[in-house]
């Protein structure tokens, strides 16, 4: 049984890896499905078409999430294009890896540009359409609770800040019966942080499972979280990343 059928989800950053999953799995699942993309025009006409060959709905928009009017244009555009809105899921996100102490003002703004103010954007566009019922999932990360390594200080800050973020509009939406969450990945095997990379042996070292997950994987968790199933978790996160915060 298809238990999103009837639904709309809105994704950032759904062109390749996580967010493609996400995009193709929900769309399995029943639901029509819009994606934004910053510069992939390509990549996200191939998560459309894959979609529409399964006899699904997908519409693609260009909105660079750094953008907070992009946003805000995108999560209209799917309303007016689809009929609606029911599960926001926040995937966008950028990594910037550095020493602190090589950091600039511009780096600071863009990671919180991108991977807090996009998130914040997103979900208050999107609460006019939102209704009792509805679902706001965030992709965060394994390293807002641990750092294994240097370079990561604003990455593991951007991440942690959603975990304050989604606790409280928790509070504040759960008596609208609207649930938010985050979905923690650890490694996961995508072209931005292949399983062959140059820090892939590292980042095995410290899993429990010894090898990276999937987007498909990350995806099955986010549909779970989607599902009228669902509906009694909310203001929790949940890691998925082989054991590499045990």
């Amino acid at each position: 049984m298809k238990q999103l059928e009837g639904k709309t989800a809105f994704i950032t950053g759904g062109s390749r890896g996580i967010g493609a999953a996400i995009a193709q799995r929900l769309a399995q699942e029943g639901a029509k499905v819009a994606i934004t993309y910053k510069a992939s025009p390509e990549k996200a006409a191939g998560v459309v078409d894959a979609i529409e060959a399964q006899k699904g709905q997908a519409i693609a928009i260009r909105a660079d999430s750094a953008d907070p009017g992009a946003i805000v244009n995108a999560v209209e555009r799917t309303v007016q294009e689809l009929g609606g809105l029911d599960i926001l899921v926040n995937n966008a996100g950028i990594g910037v890896y550095k020493d602190i102490g090589a950091f600039t003002i511009d780096d600071f703004d863009e990671i919180v540009a991108v991977n807090i103010r996009a998130v914040f954007t997103a979900v208050t566009a999107a609460l006019p359409y939102l209704k009792r019922g509805s679902r706001i999932i965030t992709i965060g990360s394994c390293q807002a609770e641990r750092m294994p390594g240097p370079g990561g200080a604003l990455y593991a800050m951007s991440k942690s800040a959603l975990v304050g973020f989604t606790k409280g509009i928790a509070r504040d939406l759960g008596p609208k019966g609207i649930t938010a969450n985050l979905v923690h990945p650890g490694p996961v095997d995508t072209d931005m942080n292949p399983e062959d990379g140059p820090t892939a042996d590292f980042q095995r070292s410290l899993m429990a499972l010894d090898a990276f997950g999937t987007g498909d994987e990350v995806a099955g968790l986010v549909a779970y979280l989607a599902r009228p199933e669902a509906g009694y978790i909310t203001g929790s996160g949940f890691l998925i990343d082989g054991g590499t915060n045990i």
